[in-house]
């Protein structure tokens, strides 16, 4: 799958306004880019090295449960709610959990994903994110507002975007769009 240009100039915008805002190191280079305006069967989960200019990584990516079926279209900063947040994150440690291992998230967007830490919104690996189960149920499945990835990628894409890089979680709502400090140029 091709990551949407417009998608990837707003990534990159947020990335660039992380940096000069400090929360960023300067030398950071990786960019995860997650299009939730795509359909959940699709690879839209991409890691980027924006040194090497190369996708490391393009993968399918879960939803929140209440975030929508195939496609998603409702998220929430709110416990609870089992909706994904909009937003940009900084990728912090690692740790084995119910899930197995997963990599914590610090939301930077005021409002839309700021909770994400107390929500407990980690990345981690899930069976129900495969090609087998959207065959079988016409969409992956959906987590309780984590970016879950496939089990067998797991640990390459957290040991790759863990220790403070960037994640961008999209989608095109007006009102987020409109308001996230990091995407104003």
């Amino acid at each position: 799958m091709k990551l949407n240009e417009e998608v990837f100039f707003k990534a990159l915008t947020g990335f660039e306004n992380l940096k000069k805002a400090g929360l960023l190191n300067s030398e950071s280079h990786l960019l995860t880019v997650c299009d939730f305006s795509m359909s959940s069967n699709t690879k839209r989960l991409w890691v980027i090295d924006m040194n090497e200019k190369k996708v490391l990584f393009n993968s399918l990516v879960a939803h929140g449960k209440n975030t929508g079926e195939e496609f998603a279209t409702n998220f929430s900063n709110t416990e609870s709610s089992l909706q994904s947040s909009l937003g940009f994150y900084i990728t912090d440690a690692t740790y084995d959990g119910d899930n197995g291992y997963s990599l914590r998230l610090l939301g930077m967007d005021k409002g839309f994903n700021d909770a994400a830490y107390k929500r407990a919104v980690v990345m981690h690996g899930a069976d129900y994110v495969s090609e087998e189960f959207a065959a079988m149920h016409k969409r992956i499945g959906r987590s309780w507002g984590c970016p879950a990835i496939p089990k067998d990628l797991t640990q390459p894409i957290i040991n790759t975007i863990k220790g403070r890089n960037c994640l961008f979680i999209y989608y095109p709502d007006q009102n987020y769009l409109s308001k996230s400090e990091w995407l104003k140029a």
